[in-house]
């Protein structure tokens, strides 16, 4: 039997972070609430605007990573990294 796993969880943080976008000339703020090698949940003030796909910049650990929406909700969004 093939045991599908779940990666595992993400660390909990609280972390300013950029979201770039159309060559790094456009930005939104938001705060990294979780982080792993794979993904993260990102705080926004609004998901309306923000694109598909993106880079995310935590300027505290010196991360640029680009990411992926994987789901949206009010002020949240859930993002893969590329």
């Amino acid at each position: 039997m093939n045991e599908r796993r779940r990666p595992p969880p993400r660390a909990r943080t609280l972390k300013k972070g950029r979201i770039a976008f159309n060559h790094n000339r456009s930005t939104i703020d938001c705060t990294v609430r979780n982080l792993s090698p794979w993904g993260a949940c990102l705080i926004v003030t609004s998901p309306l605007g923000v694109p598909e796909t993106f880079d995310l910049f935590i300027d505290s650990d010196h991360v640029h990573r680009p990411a992926r929406i994987v789901w949206r909700k009010e002020g949240r969004i859930g993002v893969s990294f590329a």
